[in-house]
């Protein structure tokens, strides 16, 4: 079905109810998963509000993140003064070890030569000589969430990560690149896959550190928890880098060509086969055995397969996620007998052709409410639900953000055990619809016989 996928954007003026969350949003994201770091937005106090409050509440959790406040005077004139006075405080109050500058569509728009303002900076000021200070490009109006992210741990290996190769490896570390469509709860199970073969991952950015709600002793001002930066200048030393998502091989290509560390990319860990992958490769790397838990919980994921045909064949979903994100989920409805009738998505990417989809929009949720008739299921995050409600079709939530529900950071889909309960979870929602249109048709029948002889 891949080969006949039609991909098209729709002609609208606006976007209506929109699907795409912000490229400095994903990139402020990607800054979380690195301890002890602070994420700078580089524009106006409302374009970091508004970041702020949805990461607040998709994971409920206090979350640092600073701006560079820019006015309307200092937007004329140039905000590199607004900039090295924003560092500054931050390194003399909260004392992070990192800085992620992220910059906007407001700063972007003006155009500032960044690298250069920094270079300045660094020369004014030789306190800052321990403080790495990792800059961003993010526009607003280019890309979206995951090519936010996508940017953002390509400059974390550009800034970070030293230009050598070592003649040292380490045999049992492996690098892994995780992708913006990996929860904090997705991340910790695939750490837990690669460590039982003995080997230690170096996770960037790992969210499962810092954003996987736990509560801290005290107050700190930056992020507590996720990669160490020790451990990202050693990832030259690692004997593999794992890469999970298309949008991630650009930080892969950056981390090889500096490091010489060759790479596997995997789109996605969601299903048999990738799963199948990842753990074959795990084994050549690590030359031990699957682990016999690994062995188990892929006979688990089997009997779910051959479970979750009956409720899911002959089903028709719509689907709105990144392009990563959809690819996975699509996959596994196609796998499992469903039809994918439409798919929704952000911007372009070359994964959208393996899309096992009808057809695959470049757009919003209001197009994915036009497409919903005669669905069984939409899936996309918890902006779709008024779509969900309009039109009686059940809402499956996926993606950031997720603000209406508890323990969206611990969504598990990944890994063999993963996705077995992945595939309970959506067969229970198709189920649950069979017996309540099952006992639709029973009261209709009921009261017929009623009305006849009324």
């Amino acid at each position: 079905m891949a080969d006949t996928v039609r991909t098209f954007t729709p002609r609208k003026a606006a976007a209506v109810n929109p699907l795409k969350m912000s490229a400095p949003l994903g990139a402020a994201l990607a800054f979380l998963g690195l301890d002890s770091c602070l994420p700078l937005f580089h524009g106006s106090q409302g374009c970091t509000a508004f970041a702020l409050v949805l990461m607040v509440r998709h994971f409920r959790e206090a979350i640092p993140l600073q701006t560079t406040a820019m006015n309307e005077l200092t937007t004329i004139l140039g905000g590199a003064d607004n900039v090295e006075q924003a560092i500054g405080n931050i390194f003399s109050r909260a004392r992070p070890r990192v800085i992620g500058l992220c910059t906007t569509g407001l700063t972007e728009t003006r155009g500032e030569d960044m690298v250069g303002d920094l270079k300045m900076m660094r020369a004014r000021h030789p306190e800052w000589a321990d403080l790495a200070v990792v800059f961003a490009p993010t526009p607003d109006y280019v890309g979206g969430l995951q090519e936010g992210w996508a940017t953002a741990v390509a400059a974390m290996v550009d800034t970070l990560v030293p230009e050598r190769r070592c003649a040292a490896v380490a045999k049992d570390q492996v690098n892994l690149l995780a992708g913006s469509h990996l929860t904090p709860g997705d991340i910790e199970e695939i750490r837990d896959i690669v460590e039982s073969f003995g080997l230690q991952p170096i996770i960037l950015p790992d969210l499962s550190g810092s954003l996987d709600g736990h509560v801290p002793e005290r107050y700190i001002p930056h992020t507590l928890g996720g990669t160490r930066l020790e451990d990202i200048r050693a990832m030259g030393r690692s004997v593999h880098t794992i890469v999970i998502g298309e949008h991630m091989r650009p930080a892969a290509a950056a981390l090889e060509a500096r490091t010489g560390v060759a790479f596997t990319l995997f789109e996605h860990l969601v299903g048999l086969s990738a799963n199948d992958r990842l753990v074959a490769l795990l084994a050549e790397l690590s030359g031990r055995p699957v682990p016999q838990r690994l062995r188990r919980r892929r006979s688990q994921l089997l009997d779910a397969l051959l479970d979750g045909h009956i409720p899911f064949a002959g089903k028709t979903v719509a689907i709105a996620a990144e392009p990563d994100l959809l690819l996975a989920y699509a996959s596994l409805f196609a796998g499992l007998g469903a039809r994918v009738a439409t798919a929704v998505t952000t911007v372009p990417s070359p994964v959208l052709a393996r899309v096992p989809a009808e057809r695959v929009l470049i757009g919003d949720l209001d197009d994915l409410e036009r497409a919903a008739g005669g669905c069984d299921l939409l899936v996309t995050h918890c902006q779709g639900a008024e779509a969900a409600r309009r039109t009686g079709v059940p809402l499956y939530r996926a993606g950031f953000p997720q603000v209406d529900r508890l323990g969206a950071a611990h969504q598990l889909s990944v890994g063999y055990r993963g996705s077995r309960d992945l595939i309970f979870e959506l067969g229970n929602i198709f189920i649950d619809q069979r017996h309540h249109h099952h006992q639709e048709n029973h009261d209709d029948r009921a009261i017929a016989p009623q009305a006849a002889a009324g």
